[in-house]
C-alpha cells in the first residue's frame, strides 16, 4: 500500500520518522534506476506550478524532477504575466490549474495559502513556500542530505545559523528534526531569533539552545546549516542593514570545524559563505541542491502512482 498516493504536502509536521525514512528509501531507489526506468514512473503526467513569489531553484528543481521521471510541467512563474494581474482570485487560479495538471506546486507570499489551495484543488497540492510558515520539500531534501552525507541523523550536533525569524526553511527543518535524537544550536542576531510563537510547538519534540556567537559552537558541530539574511522580508531596510553580514563562513572558520563536518545552505547565498569554501570537502550545498531534485522526483512518483514505483 502506498500511503502517499494523492496526498498533499503542506507541512513537514504531517510526517512521522517512519514516513520520512520511506521517502528517503524511495529517493535512493530513484537514484539507482537507469534513465529509461525512471522515465516510466510518471510518464504522461503533468505538474502545474503557481509561483506568486520569485523562485529559481525550487521551480527548476520541480521542473527537473518531473522531467527526470517522464512527466512534463507547465505553469506561472511570474504573476505579472498571468490573469492575477486582472484580479483573478487565488481560488480560481488554483481551480483552473488543477484542470490542466495532475499535481500542483504553489509558492505564495501569504501564510496559509497552500492549505487553502489544497481545500480548493481537485489535485494534490505541494507547498513550495507559504509566507513565513514552511517549505516542507526543502526540509525533506535537507534531512536526506544529512543522512546521505553523515550516514545517520540521530546523534548529530547540528548548528543552524543566520535568519531564524523569517527563514521558513528553518521552521520546516526544525519540525523535521523533531523526529530524531539530535542536539540543535540556533545561532542568530538577537533581532533574528526564532519566533516565540513557534518555539512552544517545536519544543514539544526538539530540544535546542540559542546563541548569538557562532564561534562558541563551531568546533562541536557535525552539520552547519547556514541561511541567508533575507532583505526582502524585512519591513524596514535600516533593520536589515544592522544585521547584514553578521556571520560569514570562510576558510578561517572551516579550520575550527571537525574534519568530517558538513556545511549546508538552502540557497541562494549572498555573502554568508565565502566562495573559497566551495571547493572544500565540507561544502555540500550544491550536492544538497542535486539531492533536492531526487527527493522531489521520489515524492512526485509516490503521490502520482497508486502502487508506488
Amino acid at each position: 500500500m502506498n500511503e502517499f498516493y494523492q496526498k498533499d504536502i503542506i507541512s513537514i509536521k504531517d510526517y512521522t520518522k517512519e514516513q520520512l525514512e520511506k521517502i528517503f528509501t524511495s529517493t535512493d531507489k530513484i537514484m539507482q534506476l537507469s534513465s529509461s526506468q525512471r522515465q516510466e514512473i510518471c510518464k504522461g503526467k503533468t505538474l502545474g506550478y503557481l509561483f506568486y513569489e520569485p523562485s529559481t531553484r525550487t521551480r527548476l528543481s520541480f521542473d527537473s524532477a518531473i522531467a527526470s521521471i517522464g512527466g512534463n510541467s507547465l505553469g506561472i512563474s511570474n504573476i505579472s504575466s498571468s490573469s492575477t494581474q486582472k484580479g483573478e482570485s487565488l481560488a480560481d487560479t488554483v481551480k483552473m490549474m488543477s484542470i490542466y495538471s495532475d499535481i500542483l506546486v504553489l509558492r505564495h507570499t501569504l501564510d496559509g495559502s497552500s492549505r487553502f489551495a489544497s481545500e480548493i484543488s481537485d489535485k494534490p497540492v505541494i507547498n513550495a513556500g507559504s509566507g513565513t510558515e514552511e517549505h516542507p520539500t526543502q526540509a525533506i531534501q535537507d534531512l536526506f542530505t544529512i543522512k546521505k552525507e553523515k550516514k545517520q541523523i540521530d546523534g548529530l550536533k547540528i548548528g543552524i545559523v543566520g535568519d531564524l525569524k523569517y527563514g521558513r526553511t528553518v521552521y520546516s527543518l526544525l519540525h523535521g528534526l523533531g523526529n530524531y535524537d539530535v542536539d540543535v544550536r540556533l545561532i542568530s542576531p538577537e533581532s533574528l531569533r526564532i519566533r516565540s510563537d513557534s518555539t512552544y510547538e517545536i519544543k514539544k519534540n526538539l530540544d535546542f539552545t540559542e546563541s548569538t556567537e557562532l564561534e562558541d559552537h563551531i568546533d562541536e558541530l557535525d552539520v552547519l546549516y547556514v541561511t541567508r539574511i533575507q532583505k526582502e522580508r524585512f519591513p524596514d531596510e535600516e533593520e536589515y542593514l544592522k544585521v547584514k553580514g553578521s556571520y560569514v563562513v570562510g576558510l578561517d572558520m572551516l579550520k575550527k570545524m571537525k574534519d568530517d563536518s558538513i556545511i549546508l545552505h538552502p540557497l541562494p547565498r549572498i555573502d554568508e559563505i565565502s566562495t573559497d569554501v566551495d571547493k572544500t570537502k565540507n561544502a555540500k550545498y550544491f550536492q544538497q541542491a542535486e539531492y533536492g531534485k531526487h527527493t522531489r522526483a521520489a515524492l512526485l512518483g509516490l503521490i502520482l502512482n497508486e502502487n508506488g514505483f
